[in-house]
């Protein structure tokens, strides 16, 4: 292995370990302020999204809003299963077997 990639790996260690400790370190005693919290609860949601929607609208490299986008048509009905069902098996199922139908027609 290269010495470069073994200084990037201790360095990307490093800065990992520093900031979860800073963090520690900070909201030790004191906690974790109300506003952060609330804030904080919403990450996951945006970094899941910021995942999803480009797989959605732009499976080919340009966006395609159409009946011919079966990732965008699966992605809605899932999203919508989701939504009334809030169970992830019946999710991933009736999303799985929507792009399934839709690849063999």
């Amino acid at each position: 292995m290269r010495s470069e990639v073994f200084y990037i790996i201790i360095g990307m260690t490093l800065v990992t370990y520093f900031t979860r400790f800073g963090a520690l370190a900070l909201f030790r005693f004191t906690g974790v302020p109300i506003w952060l919290n609330r804030w904080l609860k919403y990450v996951p949601v945006a970094i899941l999204t910021s995942l999803i929607v480009p797989l959605l609208l732009l499976p080919k490299g340009y966006l395609d809003i159409s009946l011919h986008n079966h990732y965008l048509i699966a992605g809605i009905v899932a999203a919508f299963v989701a939504y009334k069902s809030r169970n992830i098996i019946v999710t991933l199922g009736l999303g799985m077997s929507v792009m399934f139908i839709l690849k063999l027609l």
